[in-house]
């Protein structure tokens, strides 16, 4: 009675795995198209313009002196006057940033290799967010005036991108759908469900710039800066596969 139980057992548990190994074999993979289906890929493009309503600026102070506290002192009244002048123009506190600080040694040498001379270095790298660009210029200005010796780089960006990113998306799907209708219509052929989708953004977002200005020395500015802030394009590309019958 016992080996007869034990045997029913056994044959149930075979029969429910070799049901899961006849469903696994008769299921399309997930993700994957089934080798015998045709299918035609068409890739599509999407490109939004945006004017910035950001700038980006890298401010460099610079201050050296045979003391080390010499050094730290000017650089920072340096640091505290920039400050205080990007305020006065409507920055918010929040929006200066320091990324970079560095204190080092600079030595000279004379015509026997020793050492004749030893100086301090201290340099303050700061970030600022420029929500008005109409200001940017005498920004600019000011802050070399108030004792910036460096503007490393400009940037420009948008604050919210979103709805433009949802639009460059959708303009990239509809152009590869409107392809794919005209590629079948020319083939002679029906386009049948889509069996696949990939949609992502081609290079981010990519500054074209109406001029060209040099911003690496400060003391090489004019009383106030011409910058234009030119246009930001974002770019996405979508590849859709059909089956075609």
């Amino acid at each position: 009675m016992r080996r007869t139980i034990m045997s029913k057992k056994i044959m149930s548990i075979f029969v429910g795995i070799m049901a899961l190994v006849l469903l696994a074999a008769c299921a399309a993979p997930i993700g994957k198209v089934p080798a015998n289906i045709r299918t035609m890929s068409v890739n599509g493009t999407g490109k939004i313009t945006l004017v910035p309503d950001l700038a980006y600026i890298s401010i460099g102070v610079r201050s050296e002196a045979e003391e080390v506290s010499q050094a730290l002192n000017a650089n920072n009244a340096q640091a505290v006057k920039i400050s205080e002048t990007l305020q006065k123009l409507g920055v918010e506190a929040k929006d200066i940033q320091t990324t970079n600080f560095n204190v080092y040694p600079m030595q000279q040498y004379d015509m026997e290799g020793k050492v004749s001379k030893t100086t301090y270095v201290v340099e303050n790298t700061v970030n600022v967010t420029v929500r008005e660009l109409s200001n940017l210029g005498k920004l600019l200005d000011a802050t070399v005036k108030a004792g910036a010796n460096n503007i490393y780089g400009i940037s420009f960006d948008v604050d919210d991108k979103t709805e433009a990113l949802d639009q460059a998306r959708t303009m990239a799907i509809k152009d590869a759908q409107e392809k794919a209708k005209a590629i079948a219509e020319a083939s002679g052929v029906s386009l049948g469900e889509i069996q696949s989708i990939n949609v992502y953004s081609s290079g981010g977002v990519t500054p074209v710039y109406d001029a060209k200005y040099g911003l690496g020395g400060a003391e090489s500015m004019a009383a106030e800066v011409p910058v234009s802030a030119g246009t930001l394009i974002i770019t996405f590309e979508a590849n859709l596969t059909y089956e075609i019958k």
